[in-house]
């Protein structure tokens, strides 16, 4: 079986999102091109580590992290919170006091925080 074969048998699988069991026969066994393709992807993770590391070393590399709250939920548990943070028999999320400003409200996607 040709690497070329292996390779578009990965390519089909990418672009129809079908499971490995699924691909054509054409492509030879699943397995094989699993494993192919899993090689590939533990190699491209370590490459990518090593070249973050190498790129942050040099100083060309801003690190940041963006949170947008739209997508933020309140866990299903957190739906019966009181609003009335003194109200509330035992402090929210263990040990810690909640600020009073925090609570949970309604939109569209459910309660958020």
């Amino acid at each position: 079986m040709g690497q070329r074969k292996l390779t578009d048998g990965i390519r089909w699988r990418v672009r129809t999102d079908a499971p490995w069991r699924d691909l054509p026969s054409e492509y030879g066994p699943w397995q094989t091109v699993y494993g192919l393709f899993r090689g590939w992807q533990c190699d491209g993770a370590e490459l990518l580590t090593r070249l973050q590391a190498r790129v942050d070393a040099d100083g060309l590399i801003t690190w940041e992290v963006n949170v947008d709250s739209t997508i933020c939920q309140a866990h299903q548990q957190a739906a019966g919170a009181r609003r009335d943070g003194p109200a509330q028999k035992e402090p929210l999320g263990g040990s810690r006091t909640e600020p009073d400003d925090h609570g949970l409200g309604r939109s569209r996607g459910g309660f958020l925080t």
